[in-house]
C-alpha cells in the first residue's frame, strides 16, 4: 500500500493514492520511513492533550462572557468548537498509525472520525473568513451610529458556516469505510459505488483539488484581500478613536490566526496537490520526487493538525482581555492576587519594623 493511501487519516479521505493499484507510479518506492510509525502517534497524542485542554478553556471562556461577548468572540468560540471536534479523533488515528495502518475500531468510527477531520478543516477556514469579513465591515464599511449588526445576521452566518462545511465533508462520511487488505483492515475511501476502477483516479484527484480550492486557496485569497483593504484604512480610522488600541489588538489576533492557519496548512495542500496533479498526468514528476512527497506528507498532515492546538495560545498571547478571563475562570487570578496581597502585607510589616528599629537606634 502506498504512503499517500495510508496517510491522510480522515483528512485525505478524498485522495488516497491507489498509485500501486491502478497503474500510476507502479515502479516508484513510496514506502514510509520506519520512524513515522513511532514518532507520529506521539505527536498526535501531544496535539490531542494540548488541543483538548486549550480549546476547552477557550469555549468555556467565550460561553461565560456571554453578556459582553463580541461577534468576533462568537466566531472564535465556534473555531474552538471545530478544533475540539477534530482533536477528539486523534487517539484513533494515533493507534491506527502505531498499528501500521490497521483499523480495529469498526466502520462507524472510521466514517465518523474521517468526517470530523474534514469538517474541522472547512469550518475553521470559514470561521476565519467570517472573522476577516467582520473586521472589514467594522473598519472599512462601518455602520452609522445606533445601527449595530444584528444577532440574527451572526446566527445566520454561523449556520451557513456549519451547513456548508458539513456538506463539503460529506464524501468522507459516505465513501470512507473499512476494507480488508491481506491481514490488515484499513480505513480508506471506496469509490466503487460511484465510479469504475479505471475512472477512480479522476474522482480522487478531482475531489482533492476541489477540496484544496474551496478549503484553502479561495478563503485565503479572500482573507488576504480583506486585510489589504483594512490596511489601507486602519491608521486613519483608528486615529483619535478611544477604542483604537482595543480594535488594533483584535485585528492583530485575527491576522495571527490567519497567518498561522496558512503556514500550518500550506505544506499539506501543496504536497497533496503535486501528488494528484501527477496522478492526473498534468505534471510528470520523477519517482524520487514522488517518493519524497509521499514520505513527507504525513509530517505535513501532522503540521496541519498542530494548528488545532495553537489557536488558544495565540488568543492568550495577543489578547490581555482573554488572558485575564482565562485566569479568572481557572481561579489563578484570585490566587495570584491573594499571594501578591500577602507579599505586600509582609513587606509592609517588615518596613514598619525596620522603621521602628531605626527610630529606636536614633533615640
Amino acid at each position: 500500500m502506498g504512503a499517500m493511501e495510508e496517510y491522510y487519516p480522515g483528512m485525505g479521505d478524498y485522495y488516497e493514492g491507489y498509485g500501486n493499484e491502478t497503474g500510476f507510479a507502479q515502479s516508484c518506492d513510496e514506502s514510509d520511513w520506519e520512524l513515522s510509525f513511532s514518532l507520529l502517534p506521539v505527536l498526535y497524542m501531544l496535539v490531542f492533550v494540548l488541543g483538548l485542554s486549550g480549546n476547552g478553556v477557550v469555549m468555556f471562556t467565550v460561553w461565560r462572557a456571554r453578556p459582553r461577548r463580541r461577534s468576533a468572540d462568537t466566531y472564535i468560540g465556534h473555531l474552538a468548537l471545530a478544533d475540539l471536534a477534530f482533536v477528539v479523533t486523534l487517539p484513533l488515528w494515533a493507534a491506527y498509525t502505531a498499528l501500521r495502518f490497521n483499523w480495529p475500531f469498526g466502520s462507524a468510527l472510521c466514517k465518523l472520525s474521517s468526517y470530523l477531520v474534514l469538517l474541522n478543516m472547512f469550518a475553521s477556514v470559514f470561521c476565519l473568513s467570517c472573522l476577516s469579513l467582520e473586521r472589514y465591515l467594522a473598519i472599512v464599511r462601518p455602520r452609522p451610529a445606533g445601527r449595530p449588526r444584528t444577532r440574527a445576521a451572526l446566527r445566520l452566518s454561523l449556520a451557513a458556516i456549519w451547513a456548508l462545511a458539513g456538506v463539503l465533508a460529506l464524501p468522507a462520511l459516505l465513501l470512507r469505510d473499512t476494507q480488508a487488505r491481506g491481514n490488515t483492515t484499513v480505513c480508506d475511501m471506496d469509490f466503487s459505488s460511484v465510479a469504475s476502477r479505471e475512472y477512480e483516479h479522476l474522482w480522487i484527484g478531482g475531489l482533492s483539488l476541489v477540496t484544496t480550492a474551496l478549503g484553502f486557496v479561495l478563503p485565503l485569497l479572500l482573507m488576504t484581500a480583506f486585510y489589504c483593504f483594512i490596511g489601507g484604512r486602519v491608521n486613519a480610522h483608528f486615529q483619535g478613536l478611544k477604542e483604537g488600541p482595543k480594535r488594533r489588538r483584535l485585528l492583530r489576533i485575527i491576522v495571527a490566526l490567519v497567518v498561522v492557519f496558512a503556514l500550518c496548512w500550506l505544506p499539506f495542500h501543496l504536497l497533496k496537490s503535486l501528488y494528484f496533479l501527477n496522478m492526473l498526468e498534468v505534471l510528470n514528476l520523477s519517482c524520487d520526487l514522488l517518493g519524497l512527497i509521499s514520505r513527507l506528507h504525513p509530517y505535513a498532515t501532522c503540521l496541519a493538525y498542530i494548528n488545532s492546538c495553537l489557536n488558544p495560545f495565540l488568543y492568550a498571547f495577543f489578547d490581555p482581555r482573554f488572558r485575564a478571563q482565562c485566569l479568572q475562570l481557572l481561579g489563578i487570578k484570585k490566587a495570584l492576587q491573594g499571594q501578591l496581597s500577602n507579599i505586600s502585607s509582609t513587606m509592609s510589616a517588615q518596613t514598619q519594623k525596620s522603621e521602628l528599629h531605626s527610630l529606636a537606634t536614633k533615640v
